[in-house]
């Protein structure tokens, strides 16, 4: 059964915006024991080779009794793709000044409300190109998914990784390679458009 790679990079692009997202404020905004060690783990999956975090993932499906499939990919994906939300809501965060939000509790204001009208518009575009720098990474890769997908079940890059060893499928395999490698440069290319407009707008108002 061959899987569709757009439903499983949403999906974990989602769950790792959220929880790159929690873990930033997390860490920037609050002291508490472990706090470097806890960074340190959030980073830890992108510095690993792919195969080490494969094998340490279905290792521990297994250990749970959890069987390989659509579900265990986006668990898979959404590990690594984490990483990058994380670096740029704490980037952002770091840049993002204290006073607005502790005038919004000097007012009254709830954490909730604090978080929604003041410190979620000032991460907005760091959630929005890490996103997209999440989606593309998860949409084109290869090893991590080939540990965590059950029998019979492929995502289109591991499909042009299966194929290209018939050469019969090869025309196919070029044409889809092609789409593949679009969609996944799109994405960065938009993401670095996006950080980069920011540094200008930054330098011009210095």
């Amino acid at each position: 059964v061959q899987t569709c790679a757009l439903p499983i990079s949403s999906t974990a692009t989602l769950i790792a915006l959220l929880l790159g997202t929690l873990a930033a404020l997390a860490i920037q905004r609050y002291d508490f024991f472990g706090k470097n060690s806890v960074s340190f783990l959030f980073v830890l999956p992108i510095a690993l080779p792919g195969v080490v975090t494969g094998i340490a993932l279905q290792s521990t499906f297994k250990l749970f009794g959890i069987g390989l499939g659509l579900p265990t990919i986006i668990v898979a994906h959404a590990t690594f793709c984490v990483v990058v939300a994380y670096n740029n809501v704490v980037a952002r965060l770091r840049r993002l000044p204290r006073s607005p939000e502790e005038a919004s509790a000097d007012l009254g204001a709830t954490p909730w409300m604090t978080f929604r009208r003041i410190t979620l518009p000032g991460m907005r575009t760091a959630l929005l190109s890490g996103g997209l720098l999440a989606f593309a990474l998860s949409f084109d890769e290869v090893i991590v998914t080939l540990f965590a997908a059950g029998a019979g079940t492929k995502t289109i890059p591991v499909w042009i990784f299966s194929a290209m060893q018939r050469p019969n499928e090869l025309p196919v395999v070029n044409v889809v390679a092609l789409v593949l490698v679009l969609v996944s440069i799109i994405p960065v290319w938009i993401a670095q458009r996006i950080s980069g407009g920011e540094a200008k707008i930054g330098r011009a108002h210095v």
